[in-house]
Protein backbone atom coordinates (compact mmCIF):
# COMPACT_ATOMS: atom_id res chain seq x y z
CA UNK A 1 0.00 0.00 0.00
CA UNK A 2 1.33 3.44 -0.79
CA UNK A 3 2.87 5.68 2.13
CA UNK A 4 0.13 8.39 2.73
CA UNK A 5 1.54 11.89 4.05
CA UNK A 6 -0.70 14.41 5.50
CA UNK A 7 -0.63 17.90 6.16
CA UNK A 8 -1.73 18.96 9.52
CA UNK A 9 -2.45 22.48 10.91
CA UNK A 10 -3.87 22.92 15.04
CA UNK A 11 -4.74 26.19 15.76
CA UNK A 12 -7.47 25.44 18.31
CA UNK A 13 -5.96 28.37 21.31
CA UNK A 14 -2.39 29.46 21.84
CA UNK A 15 -0.27 26.95 19.90
CA UNK A 16 0.62 27.23 16.19
CA UNK A 17 1.25 24.08 14.93
CA UNK A 18 2.13 21.87 11.57
CA UNK A 19 2.84 18.48 11.07
CA UNK A 20 3.46 15.95 7.93
CA UNK A 21 3.02 12.36 9.30
CA UNK A 22 2.86 9.63 7.22
CA UNK A 23 0.55 6.57 7.75
CA UNK A 24 -0.84 8.43 11.04
CA UNK A 25 2.09 6.99 13.05
CA UNK A 26 5.28 8.28 11.65
CA UNK A 27 5.94 12.09 12.54
CA UNK A 28 7.84 13.18 9.58
CA UNK A 29 8.54 17.19 11.02
CA UNK A 30 6.79 19.14 13.41
CA UNK A 31 7.02 22.66 14.71
CA UNK A 32 5.00 23.86 17.36
CA UNK A 33 5.58 27.99 18.02
CA UNK A 34 3.67 28.67 21.37
CA UNK A 35 2.31 31.98 22.21
CA UNK A 36 2.38 30.92 26.14
CA UNK A 37 5.01 33.83 27.51
CA UNK A 38 2.41 36.45 25.71
CA UNK A 39 -0.44 35.31 27.62
CA UNK A 40 1.72 34.80 31.00
CA UNK A 41 1.48 38.42 31.31
CA UNK A 42 -2.14 38.44 31.03
CA UNK A 43 -2.51 35.54 33.64
CA UNK A 44 -4.33 33.02 30.58
CA UNK A 45 -4.74 33.00 27.14
CA UNK A 46 -6.28 35.99 25.43
CA UNK A 47 -8.73 35.26 22.82
CA UNK A 48 -8.33 38.14 20.37
CA UNK A 49 -4.65 38.03 21.13
CA UNK A 50 -3.92 34.26 20.55
CA UNK A 51 -6.34 34.74 16.55
CA UNK A 52 -3.99 37.68 15.72
CA UNK A 53 -0.72 35.93 16.73
CA UNK A 54 -2.00 32.85 14.90
CA UNK A 55 -2.53 34.84 11.42
CA UNK A 56 1.11 36.72 11.44
CA UNK A 57 2.60 33.05 12.23
CA UNK A 58 1.15 30.82 10.31
CA UNK A 59 2.68 30.95 7.04
CA UNK A 60 6.19 31.16 8.97
CA UNK A 61 5.20 27.63 10.67
CA UNK A 62 4.42 25.67 7.59
CA UNK A 63 7.21 27.12 6.12
CA UNK A 64 9.40 25.97 8.95
CA UNK A 65 7.88 22.18 8.91
CA UNK A 66 8.24 21.97 4.67
CA UNK A 67 12.33 23.08 5.55
CA UNK A 68 12.36 19.99 7.64
CA UNK A 69 10.45 17.46 5.94
CA UNK A 70 12.22 18.25 2.68
CA UNK A 71 8.85 18.53 1.24
CA UNK A 72 6.78 20.49 -0.58
CA UNK A 73 3.16 21.09 -0.34
CA UNK A 74 2.43 19.02 -3.64
CA UNK A 75 4.02 16.20 -2.11
CA UNK A 76 1.50 15.53 0.67
CA UNK A 77 -1.75 13.57 0.17
CA UNK A 78 -4.14 15.36 2.14
CA UNK A 79 -4.77 18.46 4.25
CA UNK A 80 -5.88 17.60 7.99
CA UNK A 81 -7.06 20.67 10.02
CA UNK A 82 -8.50 21.09 13.69
CA UNK A 83 -12.03 23.00 13.49
CA UNK A 84 -13.57 22.19 17.03
CA UNK A 85 -13.43 22.54 19.68
CA UNK A 86 -11.82 25.83 21.05
CA UNK A 87 -11.61 29.47 21.01
CA UNK A 88 -13.38 30.20 17.77
CA UNK A 89 -11.14 32.87 16.18
CA UNK A 90 -7.96 30.47 16.98
CA UNK A 91 -9.54 27.87 14.94
CA UNK A 92 -11.13 30.22 11.75
CA UNK A 93 -7.76 30.75 11.15
CA UNK A 94 -6.25 27.31 10.65
CA UNK A 95 -9.62 26.39 8.77
CA UNK A 96 -9.07 28.78 6.48
CA UNK A 97 -5.85 28.26 5.71
CA UNK A 98 -6.16 24.83 5.47
CA UNK A 99 -9.13 25.20 3.33
CA UNK A 100 -6.79 27.54 1.18
CA UNK A 101 -4.13 24.80 0.76
CA UNK A 102 -6.69 22.41 -0.29
CA UNK A 103 -7.93 24.56 -2.90
CA UNK A 104 -4.75 25.56 -4.74
CA UNK A 105 -3.01 22.66 -4.38
CA UNK A 106 -6.15 20.13 -4.98
CA UNK A 107 -5.68 18.37 -1.66
CA UNK A 108 -8.22 16.78 0.04
CA UNK A 109 -9.22 18.30 3.44
CA UNK A 110 -9.75 16.23 6.45
CA UNK A 111 -11.55 17.89 9.86
CA UNK A 112 -10.34 16.84 12.88
CA UNK A 113 -12.09 16.88 16.80
CA UNK A 114 -9.41 18.23 19.23
CA UNK A 115 -10.19 15.96 21.40
CA UNK A 116 -9.95 13.10 18.80
CA UNK A 117 -6.83 14.07 18.28
CA UNK A 118 -5.48 13.73 21.78
CA UNK A 119 -6.75 10.57 21.89
CA UNK A 120 -4.97 9.69 18.63
CA UNK A 121 -1.52 11.06 19.45
CA UNK A 122 -1.51 7.72 21.21
CA UNK A 123 -0.76 6.41 18.21
CA UNK A 124 2.17 8.17 17.02
CA UNK A 125 5.19 6.11 17.13
CA UNK A 126 2.70 3.08 19.21
CA UNK A 127 -0.11 0.97 18.20
CA UNK A 128 -3.51 1.26 19.98
CA UNK A 129 -4.96 -1.89 20.91
CA UNK A 130 -8.68 -2.26 21.25
CA UNK A 131 -11.19 -2.32 22.92
CA UNK A 132 -9.45 0.40 25.13
CA UNK A 133 -10.44 2.80 27.64
CA UNK A 134 -9.61 6.05 27.37
CA UNK A 135 -8.73 9.07 29.49
CA UNK A 136 -9.54 12.43 28.22
CA UNK A 137 -8.17 15.18 30.51
CA UNK A 138 -7.43 18.54 29.58
CA UNK A 139 -8.26 22.49 30.47
CA UNK A 140 -11.54 21.87 29.39
CA UNK A 141 -12.54 18.27 28.96
CA UNK A 142 -12.76 15.83 31.53
CA UNK A 143 -14.09 12.26 30.06
CA UNK A 144 -13.81 8.65 29.99
CA UNK A 145 -14.42 6.95 26.88
CA UNK A 146 -14.68 3.43 25.57
CA UNK A 147 -13.35 2.27 21.99
CA UNK A 148 -14.06 -0.69 20.20
CA UNK A 149 -12.15 0.30 17.28
CA UNK A 150 -10.86 3.45 15.03
CA UNK A 151 -13.59 5.86 15.36
CA UNK A 152 -15.66 3.73 17.04
CA UNK A 153 -16.17 5.87 20.28
CA UNK A 154 -18.97 5.42 23.33
CA UNK A 155 -18.69 8.19 26.28
CA UNK A 156 -18.85 6.34 29.74
CA UNK A 157 -18.57 9.65 31.42
CA UNK A 158 -17.77 13.41 31.71
CA UNK A 159 -17.02 16.22 33.98
CA UNK A 160 -20.63 17.88 35.14
CA UNK A 161 -18.79 21.10 35.76
CA UNK A 162 -15.06 22.21 36.02
CA UNK A 163 -12.66 20.15 33.89
CA UNK A 164 -9.39 18.91 36.00
CA UNK A 165 -6.86 20.82 34.22
CA UNK A 166 -9.50 23.91 34.69
CA UNK A 167 -9.35 23.03 38.23
CA UNK A 168 -5.51 23.09 38.27
CA UNK A 169 -5.37 26.39 36.60
CA UNK A 170 -7.56 27.89 38.74
CA UNK A 171 -6.59 26.89 42.08
CA UNK A 172 -2.56 27.69 40.59
CA UNK A 173 -3.83 31.02 40.56
CA UNK A 174 -5.16 31.09 43.87
CA UNK A 175 -2.29 30.36 45.71
CA UNK A 176 0.14 32.63 43.64
CA UNK A 177 1.49 30.18 41.19
CA UNK A 178 2.04 31.81 37.43
CA UNK A 179 0.34 31.06 33.96
CA UNK A 180 -0.10 28.02 32.94
CA UNK A 181 -0.89 26.34 36.39
CA UNK A 182 -1.07 22.94 35.72
CA UNK A 183 3.11 22.29 35.52
CA UNK A 184 3.51 24.61 38.30
CA UNK A 185 1.30 23.05 41.01
CA UNK A 186 3.05 19.79 39.80
CA UNK A 187 6.64 21.30 39.98
CA UNK A 188 5.59 22.39 43.72
CA UNK A 189 3.45 19.40 44.91
CA UNK A 190 6.66 17.69 44.64
CA UNK A 191 8.07 19.10 47.43
CA UNK A 192 4.86 19.40 49.80
CA UNK A 193 2.84 16.94 51.80
CA UNK A 194 -0.63 15.38 51.83
CA UNK A 195 -1.26 17.29 54.83
CA UNK A 196 -4.67 19.51 53.71
CA UNK A 197 -7.96 17.72 53.86
CA UNK A 198 -9.91 18.22 51.19
CA UNK A 199 -13.35 17.35 50.10
CA UNK A 200 -13.53 14.02 47.90
CA UNK A 201 -15.05 14.81 44.40
CA UNK A 202 -18.38 12.77 43.13
CA UNK A 203 -18.23 9.97 45.51
CA UNK A 204 -20.64 7.32 43.36
CA UNK A 205 -20.34 4.54 41.05
CA UNK A 206 -21.19 6.58 38.21
CA UNK A 207 -17.79 7.32 35.58
CA UNK A 208 -18.96 10.96 36.26
CA UNK A 209 -16.22 13.56 37.29
CA UNK A 210 -16.92 16.71 39.27
CA UNK A 211 -13.97 19.36 40.21
CA UNK A 212 -15.69 22.36 41.19
CA UNK A 213 -16.36 21.49 44.88
CA UNK A 214 -12.29 20.64 44.81
CA UNK A 215 -11.50 23.88 43.49
CA UNK A 216 -13.78 26.08 45.89
CA UNK A 217 -12.80 24.65 48.84
CA UNK A 218 -9.18 24.86 48.01
CA UNK A 219 -10.46 28.99 47.42
CA UNK A 220 -12.28 29.10 50.64
CA UNK A 221 -9.47 28.18 52.51
CA UNK A 222 -6.98 30.31 51.44
CA UNK A 223 -9.12 32.72 51.64
CA UNK A 224 -9.92 31.73 55.46
CA UNK A 225 -6.55 30.83 56.56
CA UNK A 226 -5.43 35.02 55.09
CA UNK A 227 -8.35 36.46 56.95
CA UNK A 228 -6.58 34.60 60.10
CA UNK A 229 -3.68 35.70 59.38
CA UNK A 230 -2.18 32.01 58.85
CA UNK A 231 0.90 31.61 56.29
CA UNK A 232 -0.40 29.16 53.72
CA UNK A 233 1.71 26.61 53.05
CA UNK A 234 1.83 26.34 49.23
CA UNK A 235 4.08 23.18 48.57
CA UNK A 236 1.88 21.33 51.08
CA UNK A 237 -1.31 22.63 49.44
CA UNK A 238 -0.30 22.37 45.75
CA UNK A 239 0.49 18.47 47.09
CA UNK A 240 -3.45 17.95 48.89
CA UNK A 241 -5.16 19.51 45.57
CA UNK A 242 -3.00 17.30 43.23
CA UNK A 243 -3.47 14.14 44.93
CA UNK A 244 -6.99 14.45 45.50
CA UNK A 245 -7.72 15.66 42.23
CA UNK A 246 -5.82 12.53 40.87
CA UNK A 247 -7.43 10.11 43.42
CA UNK A 248 -10.96 10.99 41.59
CA UNK A 249 -9.46 10.39 38.22
CA UNK A 250 -8.09 6.42 39.14
CA UNK A 251 -11.19 5.57 41.01
CA UNK A 252 -13.59 6.14 38.60
CA UNK A 253 -10.77 4.68 35.92
CA UNK A 254 -10.41 1.67 38.79
CA UNK A 255 -14.41 1.14 38.10
CA UNK A 256 -14.49 1.18 34.19
CA UNK A 257 -11.70 -1.19 34.64
CA UNK A 258 -13.75 -3.78 36.73
CA UNK A 259 -16.96 -3.45 35.09
CA UNK A 260 -15.84 -3.73 31.56
CA UNK A 261 -12.88 -6.17 31.91
CA UNK A 262 -10.74 -3.79 29.46
CA UNK A 263 -7.04 -4.20 29.41
CA UNK A 264 -5.88 -1.24 27.17
CA UNK A 265 -5.67 1.80 28.76
CA UNK A 266 -5.17 5.43 27.56
CA UNK A 267 -4.28 9.00 28.42
CA UNK A 268 -4.80 11.87 26.00
CA UNK A 269 -4.72 15.97 26.72
CA UNK A 270 -2.77 18.26 28.47
CA UNK A 271 -3.14 17.00 31.99
CA UNK A 272 -1.76 13.75 30.65
CA UNK A 273 1.95 15.45 30.95
CA UNK A 274 1.38 15.38 34.56
CA UNK A 275 3.92 12.74 36.00
CA UNK A 276 2.35 12.20 39.29
CA UNK A 277 -0.66 11.38 37.54
CA UNK A 278 0.72 8.94 35.34
CA UNK A 279 2.69 7.23 38.19
CA UNK A 280 -0.82 6.86 39.59
CA UNK A 281 -2.47 5.48 36.59
CA UNK A 282 0.32 2.82 35.68
CA UNK A 283 0.22 1.48 39.25
CA UNK A 284 -3.55 0.84 38.78
CA UNK A 285 -2.98 -0.65 35.56
CA UNK A 286 -0.27 -3.04 36.60
CA UNK A 287 -2.75 -3.82 39.73
CA UNK A 288 -5.42 -5.02 36.74
CA UNK A 289 -3.18 -6.10 34.59
CA UNK A 290 -3.33 -3.54 32.31
CA UNK A 291 -1.68 -1.78 29.72
CA UNK A 292 -1.12 1.76 29.74
CA UNK A 293 0.18 3.63 26.78
CA UNK A 294 1.00 7.29 27.51
CA UNK A 295 1.93 9.50 24.71
CA UNK A 296 5.44 11.22 24.79
CA UNK A 297 5.18 14.36 26.14
CA UNK A 298 5.42 16.48 23.26
CA UNK A 299 2.69 15.17 21.88
CA UNK A 300 0.53 15.66 25.22
CA UNK A 301 0.32 19.28 24.79
CA UNK A 302 -1.57 20.86 21.43
CA UNK A 303 0.51 19.74 18.52
CA UNK A 304 -0.23 19.54 15.14
CA UNK A 305 0.96 15.69 14.89
CA UNK A 306 -2.05 14.37 16.49
CA UNK A 307 -4.12 16.27 14.14
CA UNK A 308 -2.32 13.87 11.29
CA UNK A 309 -2.44 10.87 12.72
CA UNK A 310 -6.05 11.31 13.59
CA UNK A 311 -6.63 12.23 9.86
CA UNK A 312 -5.47 9.40 8.85
CA UNK A 313 -8.17 7.10 9.55
CA UNK A 314 -10.63 9.35 7.91
CA UNK A 315 -8.39 9.30 4.91
CA UNK A 316 -8.70 5.39 4.35
CA UNK A 317 -12.61 5.99 4.55
CA UNK A 318 -12.80 8.87 2.56
CA UNK A 319 -14.41 10.91 4.91
CA UNK A 320 -13.58 14.41 2.99
CA UNK A 321 -14.59 17.54 3.76
CA UNK A 322 -15.49 20.53 1.88
CA UNK A 323 -14.41 24.37 1.58
CA UNK A 324 -17.96 25.31 2.85
CA UNK A 325 -16.22 23.78 6.21
CA UNK A 326 -16.51 26.06 9.48
CA UNK A 327 -14.96 26.55 12.59
CA UNK A 328 -16.85 24.94 16.22
CA UNK A 329 -16.10 26.39 19.35
CA UNK A 330 -17.95 23.50 20.79
CA UNK A 331 -18.12 19.56 20.49
CA UNK A 332 -18.17 16.73 22.20
CA UNK A 333 -15.92 13.24 21.14
CA UNK A 334 -19.35 11.32 20.74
Amino acid sequence: MKDVYILSVETSCDETSIAIVKNGTEVVALTILTQMDTHANFGGVVPEIASRMHTENITMVLEETLNKAHMKVEDVDAIAVTYCPGLLGSLLVGVEFAKVLSYVYKKPLIKVNHLIGHIYANKIDNKMEFPVLALVISGGHTELIKMTGDYEFEKLGETEDDAIGEAFDKVARVIGLPYPGGPNIEKLARDGHDTYKLPKPVMDDTYNFSYSGLKSSVINLVNNERQRGNEIRKEDLACSFQTTAVEELTRKLELALKNTDIKNVIIAGGVSANKYLRGQIQELCDKYDAKLNLPEFIYCTDNAAMIGAAAYPLYLKRDFADLELNAKSTSSIC
